[in-house]
Order: C-alpha cells, then sequence, then structure tokens
C-alpha cells in the first residue's frame, strides 16, 4: 500500500463547510485539486453535483456489488430505521442478525456454520486471527500464536491486520508499533522467476511455506491467511486449484489453520458465492467477508467458522473480542436485504457470465493498447496491468504513479476508476476493474469504450515523458 494515497476519508475540518480541496479525507489548503463531489447514484452510475455522469467501474473499492440505489435495500434501511437502530448484543439478540447468519452460512455451505458480523474487512480479520488463537488455547495448543502471510498482501489497517500484510513500504511506517509475522511468496503469474513455469513458481510458492513453517517450528504457527483471488496488492492473480489443495496438505501436515480473506472475492464476485468453491479440496477454516456482502449501503464485515472452533470456545467461556457495533440490527437488516438481492437476480451466476464478457472486452484492449501487459482475474473481479513496455513486462517509474494517473483521465471520461498501489508499485502497477455485478452488456461496453479512452490518453502521456519502452 502507498501510504501517500492511503484511505484517510473521515478526518475532517471542524465548522463551516471547507474552503480548500480535500486528499482523501485531509482537507487541503485553498487551490489544491478536489475530487468531484458526487450528489447521487442509481445502478453502475454516479453523477457529481454539476450533473456530469460517471460509470463506476469499480464499484467504488470494489464494494457496490448490486448497484447504487437499490429500492428494496433502501426500504429495508427505511423499515429497520423506524423500529430500532441500536441494541448491543449482550443483551438483546436481533431477528435480522439470525436470518443473515442463516442465509450466509447457507450460501457459504458445509464447514460454515457460524457468522460473527462485524463493521468491516479488517475487523473481520482481525476477529478470524483472535478467533484462531482462542482455539488453539482452549484445544491445549497454546504456543501456536503465528500467523503466515504472503508477500505481496493486503489485509487491513488496523495494526494487527497490518501485521499479516505483505506490504513492505507500510511495514516500513508502522512496523514498531506491531509484531510483524512471517511472510512467504504469492503465487504471481506475470513476472515469475527465471527457469519456472506459472505453475512450477506456484508450487515453489508452496514449498516455501512449508519450509516456513518447519523454520518457524510447527508448533508455534497458528494459520495462514490469504486471498484465494487477488485484491489489490496481486491485481486479480488466479492460481490452480493444484496450489490450494497443496497448501491444504501441509496446513493440514502441520496443524495449521487455513483462513481464506474473501473480503474482496466473496458474496458472489468471482461466479461463486465463496472463491474457495472454485477449487475441491482446497476449504479453509476460517472465511472473511466484506464489501459486497452489504454492498455499500452500511458498513459491514463477518468471520465464517465451523461448529467445531465456536462450540470449544463458547464452552470454554466464550469468544474474548467484540466490538459496539458488532451484529448492530441496522446493519444486519440492510445487509440481509442485499443478500436477498443477490439471491433473487442471481447475480452469483450473473457475475460469472458478464465476467467472460467483460474479460473479452479487456484482452480485446489489451491487444490495441501498448501499456496493457497483462488481464487476469475471475467473474467479476478482473485487472489489468499497466506496463512501459509489453515485450520486456516492464515496469513504470514508481514516482510516475500509473493507476493514479489513469483514475485521473478516466474522471474526464466519465468513469470511476478506483486505485490503490501495494508495496508502492514494487510488484507492478495494477488497475481493478470490478464493475457492480448488476452491470448489463450494454454498460459492459460502455465501461470497455471509456476505459479505452482513458488508457490512450495515459498511453499519449507515458510517450510524452519519454517513460515508455
Amino acid at each position: 500500500m502507498n501510504t501517500s494515497n492511503a484511505p484517510t476519508a473521515g478526518i475532517a475540518r471542524i465548522g463551516d463547510e471547507p474552503k480548500g480541496g480535500s486528499v482523501l479525507g485531509f482537507y487541503a489548503p485553498k487551490g489544491s485539486a478536489r475530487p468531484p463531489r458526487v450528489a447521487r447514484g442509481e445502478g453502475v452510475f454516479l453523477w457529481d453535483a454539476n450533473g456530469k455522469r460517471y460509470l463506476d467501474a469499480t464499484a467504488g473499492a470494489v464494494v457496490a456489488n448490486i448497484g447504487h440505489g437499490n429500492p428494496r435495500v433502501l426500504a429495508a434501511m427505511t423499515e429497520q430505521a423506524s423500529k430500532v437502530t441500536f441494541a448491543y448484543p449482550r443483551f438483546f439478540e436481533s431477528e435480522h442478525n439470525i436470518a443473515l447468519a442463516d442465509s450466509v452460512c447457507a450460501l457459504a455451505g458445509d464447514g460454515f456454520d457460524r457468522a460473527f458480523f462485524v463493521s468491516g474487512g479488517s475487523e473481520a480479520n482481525e476477529a478470524a486471527i483472535k478467533l484462531a488463537r482462542q482455539y488453539a488455547v482452549v484445544t491445549g495448543q497454546g504456543s501456536r500464536a503465528k500467523v503466515i502471510s504472503r508477500d505481496p498482501s493486503y489485509h487491513g489497517s488496523t495494526l494487527g491486520a497490518l501485521a499479516v500484510t505483505g506490504d513492505a513500504n507500510t511495514l516500513n511506517l508502522y512496523g514498531p508499533m506491531v509484531r510483524a509475522m512471517p511472510k512467504v511468496p504469492a503465487p504471481l503469474s506475470y513476472r515469475i522467476p527465471d527457469g519456472h513455469t506459472v505453475e512450477s513458481h506456484e508450487q515453489a510458492c508452496a514449498d516455501a511455506l512449508e519450509q516456513t513453517i518447519l523454520r518457524e517450528g510447527p508448533d508455534t504457527v497458528l494459520a495462514f491467511i490469504l486471498e484465494p483471488i487477488g485484491g489489490l496488492s496481486t491485481g486479480a492473480v488466479v492460481s490452480s486449484a493444484a496450489y490450494f489443495r497443496r497448501v491444504r496438505e501441509i496446513c493440514d501436515r502441520h496443524g495449521v489453520l487455513v483462513i481464506f480473506d474473501e473480503i474482496m472475492s466473496g458474496a458472489g464476485r468471482t461466479g461463486a458465492f465463496l472463491a474457495a468453491h472454485h477449487w475441491e479440496g482446497a476449504r479453509p477454516d476460517l472465511v472473511t467477508l466484506a464489501k459486497g456482502l452489504a454492498a455499500g449501503y452500511t458498513p459491514l464485515g463477518c468471520l465464517l467458522a465451523p461448529n467445531r472452533m465456536v462450540d470449544a470456545i463458547a464452552g470454554a467461556g466464550g469468544f474474548v473480542h467484540g466490538h459496539t457495533y458488532f451484529t448492530n440490527p441496522l446493519s444486519c437488516a440492510v445487509a440481509r436485504a442485499v443478500v436477498d438481492e443477490v439471491v433473487r437476480q442471481d447475480l452469483v451466476t450473473r457475475a460469472r457470465d458478464r465476467g467472460e464478457l467483460l474479460m473479452a472486452r479487456l484482452r480485446d484492449i489489451a491487444s490495441r493498447s501498448p501499456i496493457v501487459g497483462d488481464v487476469r482475474g475471475k467473474g467479476l473481479l478482473t485487472a489489468i496491468e499497466i506496463v512501459s513496455g509489453k515485450a520486456e513486462r516492464s515496469q513504470l517509474p514508481v514516482a510516475f504513479n500509473a493507476p493514479a494517473r489513469l483514475t485521473e483521465h478516466g474522471l474526464k471520461h466519465g468513469i470511476a476508476l478506483y486505485n490503490r498501489r501495494a508495496n508502492l508499485g514494487a510488484f507492478g502497477d495494477f488497475q481493478m476493474i470490478t464493475p457492480p455485478l448488476t452491470i448489463n452488456e450494454a454498460e459492459i461496453d460502455e465501461l470497455a469504450d471509456l476505459l479505452e479512452k482513458s488508457l490512450a490518453d495515459l498511453a499519449d502521456e507515458i510517450a510524452r515523458k519519454g517513460l515508455a519502452h
């Protein structure tokens, strides 16, 4: 993650409306550039205060899975708000908490029996790590405390999630405040080490996991956390079933839990409700969800766990963890309506089918663009990789910040593109293309046309600055 463009929304000026610009929530001096002011949203489109329309090509920050302004969800929000907006779950249970848990666990399938609802993805990953740790303690495995993750990776902005995030730049800043956990290579597929194929590199990365477990001491390793399909840290990398089966086999042999971070890939985006469903024999022990689960209508995250883990912890006195807004009745009612829409509109199937069309359009663009080196992904979780030379697969200078420049060009053409670089772009410049799952064929065509115009502007800028190879 590039800390210079990390999310800092919510830190605002007190008093009168600010007259300066804003930088992701911080108000900047007068005269600074500021983003357009959003006025409304409907479907896959957003409008600014001047009436200009933008196609939301990344569903915000890969969040707005069911599109903007869904009337059924807005009705559920209003209905619940008129009844009760907050009740602390240690005193009261909520009808919608129970119903949402039932729905999500049913869609997740066997082995995911309990749901713990929090306010977002970072909290969900924190909860997963803590649940894994407490389970180890109550089952007589108190020496297990290390959580292995991949480099690069991103698992959240809270300090616990940061400790398992593979981002050297961020850890340089916050590292003294956390206990950094062991890292193993992520099986990137575009630039691979000499002498390897994509498949052999995947196996080498899996072997590195086992070597790390043995080096650290198997009885000290608690879990391995990974995104089954890459998010912003790897740009929608999709690994093979063989890789996931090997990971599962290694972790089982050494008693290590597997945690799938499905903050981006879950809730139907990849053409299955969980990305875990794409591979036989690779089922994780714990799964975290957020983003598309409530689709931007309310802050919500979720930890899915099996009965065997939850019952063991409950029998020892209960989960020593919680937040003020966990299982909030208003958020659960809204998310329940979102999940109902995913089912009613069969958006999981739609993500699979529309994803094939989107991938074809992106590959068509790549065939003409001098700066699109790779297209990858699954369902409607896709990405392009921006390069200075396609033959060499060469990266652009870090200081140029190609994804941010593409976002600027996109806004001029009426397309909204979320960008965020992992490791200051050390592993490449990815641009996620992740529209709402409700997108139709005509809107995919429009997305592709606007994206190609934006890429053409970026290519011209790269050429003018002498950065092309």
